[in-house]
């Protein structure tokens, strides 16, 4: 694209040693503009791409990739289903699962809850709760026996612990004039989860057998089968082949039909700020152009001197078009290296800051997560840099059209 004789000038241009040291100054702003304009978004992008990876593992580590329910009524056979399911490729575990919402009691204090009826023996195939127990053991919900586990949240607003009682309300559809009876089961805590997360304050498991009992089915009754997938992603279309094979008397439900918008709005937040960081790139091609104009005006005799020596508009256009491509490609090289090394250590520099500073940025007890993840991404990384790379080339074609207009005569008239 670049002939060799254009390389060296459009180069040579970059530093104006002769004449206008003010030349040499730009240049070296505009490269560090765009580089903190790269290291910027390469941070910022993976940091929000650390919490978007936490809150994915907490969060959709805690609720069902999928779920395989009858249309009407409870599932009288789960492991028929569960059976049907594992033969997927894709299906990591299968097991029962009963979803009952309701409310909390305790001392006059209440609460909405998500209550899941989930096999202590077997919900560690599908779930994360037994790695985020900080109180009591999973195992501990015995058939029968009517324990909960709660989450963090939950237990220090109610202010309880290990063997406390909570009353939990199921409203029932009955005939009474209101139309709704409730009903009603007193609940011992036997342990405690945090996962940090908002499913800290509104879930809560007993023991699947318990659930039944709460929903007047017969033993053995559950609602539904919960499964777990290798990639989470793909669990809309795994669960409604599934449900497809079972038959038309069942459905399947993702994770995306109950979590799907928290994480739409948390993809949507990445690229809004990523469109406006992309702006302090933007500004640095602006100085770019800024660059070329000086230096435009400070090289007229010398574009005029190739033009009589036989330099073609083109050859001219292209001497300053290497050259804001060079101050380009060293900014956006700088950037993407500092950004790169800063991205993947930035956990351990705030960590660092804050030992240093003797406070914590983000309290365990304010926020969910109490550090400062990162997961730089290549593609990312790639787009970033191409991007800027992509405004430094754009920004040298109107100053190197001006220098390509330049008219011999005028310009050494006064030489």
């Amino acid at each position: 694209m670049f002939r060799p004789l254009s390389v060296f000038i459009g180069t040579r241009y970059t530093r104006a040693k002769r004449r206008n040291h003010y030349i040499s100054f730009i240049s070296l702003t505009s490269m560090i503009g765009l580089a903190l304009g790269v290291l910027a978004m390469i941070v910022v992008l993976s940091v929000m791409n650390g919490f978007q990876k936490e809150m994915r593992a907490r969060i959709l580590g805690m609720v069902p990739h999928a779920v395989l329910q009858p249309v009407s009524g409870p599932l009288d056979d789960w492991r028929t289903v569960a059976d049907t399911a594992k033969k997927n490729p894709q299906v990591v575990g299968a097991v029962p699962y009963t979803e009952i919402d309701g409310m909390l009691s305790y001392k006059g204090m209440m609460q909405p809850i998500e209550v899941d009826g989930v096999d202590p023996a077997l919900e560690t195939q599908v779930s994360i709760i037994g790695q985020h127990m900080i109180q009591g053991r999973f195992d501990a919900l015995k058939a029968g026996e009517f324990g909960v586990v709660v989450g963090d949240i939950t237990a220090r607003r109610f202010h309880v612990g290990v063997g406390d009682s909570l009353l939990l309300i199921v409203p029932e559809p009955s005939s009474a004039p209101g139309g709704i009876t409730p009903r009603m089961q007193r609940l011992n805590v036997v342990g405690v989860f945090k996962v940090g997360a908002e499913l800290d304050s509104t879930l809560a498991l007993i023991h699947v057998d318990d659930a039944a009992s709460l929903m007047r089915w017969q033993p053995g009754q559950v609602q539904s089968v919960r499964i777990a997938l290798k990639d989470l992603f793909q669990a809309p279309d795994i669960g409604e082949r599934i449900a497809r094979q079972l038959g038309e008397g069942y459905r399947s439900v993702d994770w995306t039909h109950t979590q799907g918008s928290l994480f739409s709005a948390m993809k949507m937040e990445k690229t809004m700020i990523g469109l406006l960081l992309l702006l302090i790139v933007a500004v640095a091609a602006f100085n770019i152009i800024a660059t070329l104009i000086m230096v435009v005006a400070d090289k007229r005799a010398d574009i005029a001197i190739l033009r009589t020596l036989g330099a073609t508009p083109k050859q001219i256009m292209a001497i300053f078009m290497v050259q804001g491509t060079v101050i380009g490609l060293i900014g956006t090289v700088i950037g993407c290296v500092l950004g790169v090394l800063a991205a993947y250590n930035v956990t351990a520099i705030v960590s660092t800051l804050e030992r240093i500073a003797g406070t914590h940025v983000f309290n365990s007890d304010i926020y969910f997560i109490n550090y400062l993840p990162s997961d730089p991404q290549i593609a990312d990384i790639v787009l970033i840099c191409v991007a800027a790379l992509s405004m430094s080339f754009l920004a040298t074609l109107y100053p190197a059209w001006r220098a390509a207009s330049t008219q011999p005569a005028e310009s050494l008239r006064y030489e």
